[in-house]
């Protein structure tokens, strides 16, 4: 058990050193906006990527 989520860590970590690696201006301005949302709109942000990695989960098994 302990192996899938040290190997869901691991790909979470390359996925998401993806974009800084490949375009860091971009990653940047990501922030950028990022940080002009309001609280209930990154919390939406956040929802939608829990929901969805939740169903990605249920569809893989």
């Amino acid at each position: 058990m302990l192996d899938y989520w040290l190997l869901g860590l691991a790909m979470m970590l390359i996925v998401e050193g993806m974009i800084p690696f490949v375009s860091p201006e971009l990653w940047r301005e990501t922030f950028r906006k990022l940080l002009t949302l309001k609280d209930g709109q990154l919390r939406f942000v956040g929802m939608t990527a829990m929901l969805s990695g939740i169903i990605l989960l249920y569809w893989i098994k």
